[in-house]
């Protein structure tokens, strides 16, 4: 499972405005022939837009006519089992609302309700699942922070957080990117706070140290 949503991760990042669905099941494919971080990079790499489109747009067009097929089966059992009949008839000239518009109201409306709880359930799973990716990708950026109290601040602010699309998500991940970097770079000048300018004493003279005062000098400094 991991290494399924490291390659969606990976499939997410670099193919933006493909379906998630569709990547989704990419990713479990490729994670049937990978093992390693290293080689899921390599793959990710060699596949290109077109490739992904096509896999997408292919297994798109199979789920939606397996939907179709279901819902039409649905229907058909559900008018044999309250008895519908749908009759061909001329229509007038001002058509009356029939007994048959009635029936297929209802139909419409038992196949929505029938169905609405399906579509909640999918939903719900997807939001999940879309969270936890988004989640594991911000830990993964997190990894090369060297300040604990941004990274622990971060992660706290994150779990509040809500975006409207992938690509919102996208740019968030791109300012943390470079918030990291800050963030590095404080702790770097934090660290060369603490070495202090090393003490050379004034030459009884009163004049400047001469070079070879000054290597003296430094050989004694400890490195």
């Amino acid at each position: 499972m991991f290494m399924k949503d490291k390659i969606l991760a990976l499939l997410k990042t670099k193919f933006t405005g493909v379906r998630e669905d569709g990547l989704n099941l990419l990713a479990g494919v490729l994670a049937l022939q990978v093992d390693t971080e290293e080689k899921a990079n390599e793959v990710v790499g060699n596949l290109t837009a077109d490739q992904v489109n096509s896999y997408v747009t292919e297994w798109r067009k199979g789920a939606d006519a397996e939907i179709t097929k279901a819902n039409k089966t649905f229907e058909d059992n559900l008018k044999k089992t309250f008895d519908f009949v749908k009759k061909e008839t001329n229509p007038a000239p001002n058509p009356v609302p029939s007994k048959n518009d009635d029936i297929a109201a209802i139909v419409a409306e038992a196949i929505k309700t029938a169905v609405a709880p399906l579509q909640e359930k999918i939903s719900a799973f997807e939001s999940g699942k879309t969270s936890e990716l988004r989640l594991n990708t911000l830990k993964s950026k997190l990894e090369t922070c060297n300040d604990e109290v941004f990274k622990s601040k971060t992660l706290k602010d994150f779990a509040r957080m809500n975006f409207a699309s992938d690509d919102d998500f996208n740019a968030y991940i791109t300012d943390t990117e470079t918030d990291i970097k800050t963030a590095n770079q404080n702790i770097a000048n934090q660290g060369l706070g603490f070495f202090e300018k090393p003490i050379v004493p004034k030459n009884p003279t009163g004049n400047e140290p001469s070079k070879e005062e000054l290597d003296a000098i430094m050989e004694k400094i400890p490195i």
